[in-house]
């Protein structure tokens, strides 16, 4: 049995709850879950419950199976960044590439002060490449780019689109793709990754 302090000093994580929420987005039931770690049913809907505290060998089997560290249940929820503001002067500006030479893009990321993110949000300034400079690349996921300025050529696969200002385009970002500004005045847009 434990004693009163100890409950009292793990309360505040709420092992439980994060087992319990991790398994639910998954939608996963006690026994798919008891499959992969090798715990009963009964175990996990205690440790769910706060009825009980996983040992930290325990803790790991669980952890294994979200993909999580074991930090992700010892952290203050207010702590992990769940909302994070980036204000415009702490943003850093980065070339698209470090190597040097010509550039399609320079970037800011939006969001680094998030953890756990889901997407990635960048603030990205188009430069005027004629079309045999164009970089393609690709990378997994998806990508959503919005114009906020100019007009720009995005070529994907061997596609090539035009965007004005005020437009979006959602594709596969697994198929080679490259920026080209077409306009003479400045060309912006807001990318985001999935």
């Amino acid at each position: 049995m434990l004693n009163r302090t100890i409950i009292e000093g793990l309360e505040p994580y709420r092992v439980g709850e994060k087992i319990r929420t991790l398994r639910l987005r998954k939608s996963m039931g006690l026994v798919e879950l008891g499959k992969h770690t090798g715990l009963s049913p009964a175990m996990l809907s205690k440790l769910e419950r706060g009825k009980l505290f996983p040992t930290l060998p325990t803790l790991l089997r669980i952890a294994l199976v979200f993909g999580v560290g074991l930090e992700h249940f010892f952290t203050d929820e207010r702590k992990r960044h769940m909302v994070g503001i980036v204000r415009k002067k702490e943003r850093l500006r980065f070339p698209e590439t470090p190597s040097g030479g010509p550039v399609s893009y320079n970037f800011e990321s939006l969001d680094f002060k998030s953890t756990e993110r889901k997407l990635n949000g960048f603030y990205a300034e188009f430069e005027p490449l004629p079309p045999e400079k164009l970089r393609m690349h690709q990378h997994p996921g998806i990508e959503l780019l919005y114009l906020i300025a100019g007009k720009l050529e995005i070529v994907i696969g061997s596609e090539p689109y035009q965007l004005s200002a005020g437009d979006a385009i959602y594709f596969d970002s697994a198929v080679r793709h490259g920026y080209r500004r077409l306009s003479k005045s400045p060309c912006s847009g807001v990318v985001m990754t999935a």
